[in-house]
């Protein structure tokens, strides 16, 4: 068997938890806490594969191995590269207290409806844009990825960063800050955890962040759940339509351009995605922002026309494009140059298709669409039902080949 063992952010261990073992693994720090058996091997691990290589040997040959890591090491740790490696029937693995759990301790909070993210060798956009959408998030830090780097991708988000550092250590420090304060300091290298907190929120109702919020079931909801001007708003059937093509999902940031009612950015973030809503008039921003309040949701809006009003947002991973005249090839355009996957537009217009699909192909992506024409039940007296045409609108998509994209982890 290897025996692994978390260390590091509750109680310790006992000093034997090596006892028996003739290869013992682990952070320096780790080593010099316990009792190492008097014939055991001791690995220090830096470079992962060698330290594997040597656990293989003595596995090969049914000699027992400890395994030293911090908290608890089925949590982002070392317990699935040994389970890959080895099997998981050979480990017998005996957690600690996870770093997360310790960091939400100390600050006296739950975390049962809290998202992590790691951010230790993965693209730290990922963890950002969960930042922007959940109220409360737990990052898992890494080199260039730390509370500086997230504090300056969040300077203008209404959030506070509880940085907690050394967890059960006699170093260990924890500190509240606001986003800029974090980015205008050195950390060093002891970070373990970052919390990034939506103080409003986050004693707030019990949030599930796998799929739609708010207490509404369901996606592509009907017209009548958003306050909306003249039935100026995307209609469900062309909204399912577009969700499905976007794809939003926790990790992604989604613009939703020319938005309107805002009723594709709030069911983006009702799916966990981050958004920005992008709107030129007063009483459009107004109304977003109500029907992201009426959701529940953290939409980002911003007021200005496109594409000028884009050149300031940081890049999107998939976009809506619900409005834009005249401007709407040039918008589109801007929009395709810069999503990392996909990019939906709406369009009632015949005359603007062609345009609009040129500016998808001319950015590399792969073009496709459809005309949709619906038509709704409706009553007419007698007790009879007829069918209402809804107006034909032209949806097309841009999926940009082989996406850079990562998977999502909280």
């Amino acid at each position: 068997m290897i025996t692994v063992v978390g260390m590091g952010a509750g109680a310790p261990p006992g000093a034997d938890v090596a006892a028996g073992a003739e290869l013992v693994v682990g952070g320096r720090r780790h080593l010099d806490a316990v009792r190492l058996p008097e014939r055991a091997e001791r690995v220090v691990l830096g470079a992962l594969a060698p330290a594997l290589d040597t656990v293989a040997e003595y596995v090969a040959e049914g000699r027992p191995v400890t395994v030293l890591a911090s908290g608890d090491p089925g949590f982002f740790g070392i317990v699935r590269v040994l389970a890959e490696r080895f099997g998981a029937q050979r480990l017998d693995v005996r957690p600690g207290v996870s770093s997360v759990a310790a960091a939400f301790a100390r600050v006296g909070l739950p975390w049962d409806d809290a998202v992590v993210a790691s951010a230790h060798g993965r693209d730290l956009r990922t963890a950002v844009n969960l930042c922007r959408a959940h109220p409360k998030v737990a990052v898992l830090t890494g080199p260039g990825a730390g509370p500086a780097e997230l504090g300056a991708a969040l300077r203008t988000d209404a959030r506070v960063l509880v940085v907690a550092s050394a967890l059960g250590s006699g170093e260990e420090r924890v500190e509240r800050v606001t986003p800029a304060e974090a980015a205008g300091r050195d950390w060093g290298a002891a970070v373990s955890v970052v919390l990034c907190l939506d103080e409003a929120q986050a004693l707030g109702p019990v949030r599930s962040v796998a799929g739609p919020r708010a207490g509404a079931a369901g996606w592509a909801l009907e017209e009548s759940a958003f306050a909306h001007r003249d039935s100026m708003i995307t209609k469900f059937e062309v909204r399912a339509l577009a969700l499905a093509r976007l794809g939003p999902r926790p990790g992604d940031l989604v613009w939703d351009v020319g938005a309107g009612s805002g009723s594709v950015a709030v069911e983006c973030a009702r799916l966990g995605a981050a958004v920005t809503a992008v709107e030129k008039t007063p009483d459009g921003v107004e109304r977003v922002r109500a029907n992201a309040a009426a959701h529940g949701v953290d939409v980002r809006v911003v007021q200005g026309a496109a594409p000028a009003a884009l050149s300031r947002l940081d890049d999107p991973d998939a976009v809506f494009v619900g409005g834009g005249g005249r401007e709407l090839p040039a918008i589109v355009a801007a929009c395709a140059r810069r999503a990392r996957r996909s990019v939906v537009v709406a369009m009632a217009a015949l005359d603007r298709v062609p345009a609009a699909r040129e500016a998808l192909v001319d950015a590399g992506l792969e073009c496709d669409g459809v005309l949709l024409q619906s038509s709704r039940l409706a009553p007419l007296p007698g007790d009879v039902t007829r069918l209402a045409a809804t107006n034909p609108v032209f949806l097309l998509w841009g999926v940009r080949p082989h996406s850079r994209t990562e998977g999502v982890s909280p």
